[in-house]
């Protein structure tokens, strides 16, 4: 009994490694934590500084029309500022360092140096070991999405136009994007499980995240092809439209779908996987 308490049982947490995980990547939560922070100061600035003249100027012009409103987002107002924000390539790409890297270094990364082996010989269960990496991943995901949305909010009370949407509403877009990003871990430790080396995991995860994201662009670019944005995970967090007061329940399922099936998938996977010798 007491070996099993120190294993965190089968499939529960690891005190000792939630620590330690959250210890090795407290340096990069920061700085990636810095950055969205940053970032989320700009976009409002933008929409309160200069929205009116960009709407002016792209009124009557279907192109520009059309790049302005890029991924559902807009500068014309706040909610859609903040929108266009939260799908920008930044955003994705500093997320990615913990949706999709934490992910493919705990497990196949660790596969690869030769030391997964190493720290499951220790009390720790695989599933234990799976889910208390996994916890880690969504507490960092939530906490980076809390620091743009931060950076959202302080610019936006800074420059008077925070009145523009319901306080609210911005819990539920954190809520949306975490469980986006949530998906995109979960796919990624489904990878990883699956692999001895780490390229396979990691390019496997970013083909996923990449096509789904060009997907979505070019549904919103492109009025001909909008039909293909029912296949982007994008597309189910509609940032602008959740900002607005319309939080789709079949959006919120569909994420919480693809999140259990990629769970369930590693938690079935990964303890009846052999562990390569590494080369």
């Amino acid at each position: 009994m007491p070996r099993r308490h120190e294993r965190g049982g089968p499939g529960g947490m690891n005190a000792v490694l939630f620590r330690r995980t959250l210890a090795a990547n407290r340096l990069r939560l920061l700085i990636c934590a810095v950055g969205l922070f940053a970032w989320g100061l700009v976009t409002p600035l933008i929409y309160a500084t200069f929205g009116r003249e960009l709407q002016g100027l792209v009124q009557g012009n279907p192109l520009l029309s059309r790049f302005s409103q890029f991924g559902g987002g807009d500068l014309f107002s706040l909610s859609g500022a903040m929108a266009l924000g939260f799908i920008h390539p930044i955003t994705v790409a500093l997320l990615s360092v913990f949706a999709i890297g934490l992910p493919v270094a705990v497990v196949a990364g660790e596969r690869q140096r030769g030391t997964l082996e190493v720290l499951l010989a220790r009390p720790v269960a695989r599933r234990s070991y799976y889910v208390t990496t996994f916890v880690c991943g969504a507490l960092f995901v939530a906490i980076l999405l809390a620091a743009e949305l931060a950076g959202n909010v302080a610019s936006a009370a800074s420059l008077g136009v925070l009145g523009e949407i319901e306080v609210a509403r911005i819990a539920l877009l954190w809520f949306d994007g975490w469980l986006l990003f949530l998906a995109f871990m979960a796919i990624a430790f489904a990878a990883s499980v699956s692999f001895d080396r780490l390229a396979p995991a990691l390019g496997i995860a970013i083909f996923v995240l990449l096509v789904t994201y060009v997907i979505d662009v070019i549904a919103s670019l492109w009025p001909d092809a909008s039909w293909i944005a029912d296949y982007s995970l994008f597309h189910y967090v509609r940032a602008k439209q959740v900002l607005d007061g319309s939080l789709a329940a079949t959006d919120v399922g569909l994420l919480v779908a693809v999140v259990a099936l990629a769970v369930a998938y590693a938690m079935f996977v990964f303890p009846r996987r052999d562990l390569a010798a590494p080369s």
